[in-house]
């Protein structure tokens, strides 16, 4: 049987170390959760699977909104692969998604490998006047004025304080419990990774390339056939941040081998959705 999620062993802290969201973000956000059930996972249109074929992981990008804060620029061809993202001054709390799903349910989960992919940070605000940067992945729908980690079925690691969170409303778990403080005081000019590994449903972050210890282990495996799990990146204030889906080489080096490219799952159906007379379609 796969493993089930537990709680980190670090101490949860109740309130962040550098910056809080308000009760009413909070409050909004419960609301959110409860009117809006979690998308069921879907099968991929077939333009886009042959889009993935002939583009692999330059089909992946991050995602804004009309109404969105923040301007997001991706490669000169329109492609993905790298994207930036870039906010202004006033910028309230910000999640954005990638527009497709980095953890697909209804595709082949291999025994070996998983997902990965990278952010490097240009410019933060300084966490004392409300920067923030976050990494991670969410379901969606998510209420995109909630960081990644705070919410149902998200995962992140917020670099203002280093603290890693699942699906924690309040102040997080540190990353580095055994260090007692974080290997870099400032992200900007750093590259931060976020991976996942398949058959035991561990995240993982890595700085610089180097992996760090296990964040979370046991998340999404259960009725994992059943959600879409898509990359999440969190802003705050004035930030310039570089998103790698695998468009140039990744700073954690086993991250450029096949079994954690992203577009690898999505090239096979799952076993019991092969199975079906008919398939549903975006």
């Amino acid at each position: 049987a796969p493993p089930e999620w537990a709680p980190a062993t670090e101490q949860s802290s109740t309130y962040g170390l550098q910056n809080e969201a308000s009760d009413e973000s909070y409050q909004k956000a419960l609301e959110f959760c409860e009117r809006h059930a979690v998308e069921w996972s879907r099968i991929l249109a077939s333009q886009t699977i042959a889009d993935i074929n002939s583009n692999g992981c330059l089909e992946w990008r991050i995602q804004t909104h009309d109404s969105s804060p923040v301007a997001v620029v991706h490669n000169s061809d329109g492609k993905g692969g790298l994207s930036q993202i870039r906010s202004k001054v006033d910028c309230p709390d910000t999640c954005l998604l990638s527009n497709l799903p980095i953890i697909a349910g209804q595709y082949h989960f291999p025994n070996d490998g998983g997902v990965y992919f990278e952010i490097t940070v240009n410019k933060m605000t300084d966490p004392s006047k409300g920067g923030v940067i976050a990494i991670g992945t969410a379901c969606r729908p998510y209420p995109l004025w909630r960081f990644p980690g705070w919410n149902l079925l998200s995962a992140g690691f917020h670099l203002d304080d280093f603290h890693k969170f699942f699906e924690d409303s309040e102040g997080g778990r540190p990353c580095f419990p055994a260090l007692g403080s974080p290997p870099i005081m400032s992200v900007v000019g750093h590259t931060i990774g976020c991976g996942y590994s398949f058959s035991t449903g561990t995240m993982f972050f890595t700085i610089d390339g180097q992996r760090l210890p296990d964040a979370f282990t046991g998340i999404y495996l259960q009725n994992r056939s059943g959600i879409d799990v898509y990359a999440a990146v969190g802003v705050t204030r004035e930030c310039d941040v570089t998103v790698n889906f695998g468009g140039t080489s990744f700073k954690w080096l086993e991250g450029n081998e096949c079994r954690w490219r992203m577009d690898r799952q999505v090239r096979k159906l799952g076993d019991d959705v092969e199975e079906q007379e008919e398939l549903p379609a975006y």
